[in-house]
């Protein structure tokens, strides 16, 4: 324990600078040094330095992560500074505000410079990995896999990437869910270690998948290479569904998400099979609009709403094909509910589908209502969206069985219960931070108030005229 101990402070104190950026010049406006330093997982300052022939009167940072979002929207900051020919400014992005980006993560950032005269710089944009350097990082390449991994020999490193690049090709066979960027898939030695990297998770995750960044990490130990193959296959499922989904408009139903996740991985385990097993065999299948939403934490009903919901997915595949499988999911991105995708697809909704499945399996008839699915706040989510628009899920189901997982579809902040934000959430950030939130829109609006008070101006003068 004191061993993680003095890991943990190690990493609290770590600091990285990123080098010096090369002088160059814009209108007068010199940038002399662009440097920055990370203390991940807390925090990065951004550090420059200008000169120019007249005194310096703006400088803007302007920053943000590579992921994929809704809209365009930056972050940008206003560091305080001395109006002078030489202006040194430094801005310090705090995740502990702003929510955390997962490991592995690209920052990006660029200065843009005012002086007396008008004349104005933007620096090239730059980028640095968001990443600690405590561990030695060894990298495995190849089928679209990028295994990052610090503790274990290479034979360990090379059977979780392989095992990872075998489930991405047979997802990309059987499911028609497939990648057009590689995976960076982060694998820490402990718990302790995974704890430290990232912000706000409950304490039993033991692996998440962030579709807008193509990150998967997971805490795999050297004796655990076989739980952390088929984990590492769930999570890459969460993965290529997040992309193939991600849109503002849709929402994919937790009982599909979780059992395209199981299929992935090759199906239930022994413990999760016999629990489900157990209750076909009482006639206790839920149904499967409850399975919806949330999941229960309970140890064996979780264990049957996984099973039942590979055993649906299973159903879909095998009955039907690839083809109408990748056409549901493309449906649910596009906005439809998963009633309309399925009844689109498929011919038949939720209820009908659960009959269907239910008379292939030899199990009791579905009772209770034949209502529509209603629309469910997806499972226990915190949320937010630092500085980009993309519209955030965490589905945080624990695994029941062997270590516990999430999946993350946003960067995480302090943990919160309730619906997805909304479209576009601002940068909760320090004093003097600002967000470039839906500009068009803005402008729309300027104008549209523009246009009421001239049509309001002429008519009060024709007035004024007839009287």
């Amino acid at each position: 324990m004191l061993k993680n101990y003095v890991r943990l402070l190690l990493l609290s104190l770590l600091f990285v600078s990123s080098p010096v950026a090369p002088v160059y010049a814009q209108s007068g406006i010199q940038l002399v040094s662009d440097q920055t330093a990370l203390q991940f997982p807390q925090s990065i300052s951004f550090q420059a330095e200008f000169t120019a022939t007249v005194n310096i009167t703006s400088v803007i940072l302007e920053y943000g992560a590579d992921q994929l979002t809704c809209g365009t929207v930056i972050g940008k900051a206003f560091p305080e500074f001395t109006q002078s020919k030489d202006a040194k400014v430094e801005w310090t992005w705090d995740m502990r505000q702003s929510g955390s980006l997962p490991p592995g993560a690209t920052l990006w950032w660029q200065w843009l410079v005012t002086d007396a005269n008008g004349a104005q710089f933007t620096s090239k944009k730059q980028s640095i990995l968001w990443l600690d350097n405590i561990h030695n990082w060894k990298t495995i390449t190849g089928g679209m896999i990028n295994l990052h991994y610090y503790d274990g020999d290479a034979t360990f490193g090379q059977a979780l990437h392989d095992a990872a690049a075998q489930a991405l090709t047979r997802l990309t066979q059987e499911v028609g869910l497939g990648t057009n960027a590689p995976v960076d898939i982060y694998i820490y030695a402990n718990r302790d270690d995974l704890k430290a990297a990232i912000l706000y998770e409950p304490s039993w995750v033991g692996g998440q998948a962030y579709p807008q960044y193509n990150v998967v990490i997971i805490k795999v130990s050297t004796d655990q290479l076989d739980w952390g193959k088929s984990t590492e296959a769930h999570e890459l499922t969460h993965v290529l569904v997040g992309h193939l989904t991600f849109s503002c408009l849709g929402f994919v139903p937790t009982w599909l998400n979780e059992g395209l996740a199981m299929y992935g991985e090759g199906g239930p385990d022994s413990g999760m099979q016999a629990t489900f097993d157990s209750a076909f065999a009482n006639n206790a299948l839920p149904s499967l609009q409850s399975l919806s939403g949330n999941f229960s934490e309970a140890s064996d009903q979780a264990n049957v709403s996984y099973g039942e919901s590979y055993s649906v997915v299973n159903y879909l595949v095998k009955t039907y094909g690839r083809d109408k499988l990748s056409a549901l999911l493309l449906k649910l991105r596009d906005g439809s509910t998963i009633d309309e995708a399925l009844q689109s697809i498929y011919g038949f909704d939720v209820n009908g589908l659960e009959d269907k499945w239910r008379a292939s399996i030899g199990a009791a008839p579905r009772t209770g209502t034949s209502n529509p699915t209603p629309f469910q706040t997806p499972t226990t989510i915190p949320t937010i969206v630092p500085f980009s628009g993309e519209t955030g899920i965490v589905i945080q189901t624990p695994r029941p069985t062997g270590q516990p997982t999430a999946t993350q579809n946003a960067p995480q902040p302090s943990p919160t219960s309730g619906p997805q934000p909304p479209l576009l959430e601002g940068l909760v950030s320090n004093t003097n931070v600002v967000m470039v939130v839906g500009f068009a829109l803005v402008c729309c609006v300027i104008v549209v108030f523009a246009v009421a008070a001239l049509i309001l101006l002429t008519t009060r003068r024709k007035n004024r005229r007839k009287s």
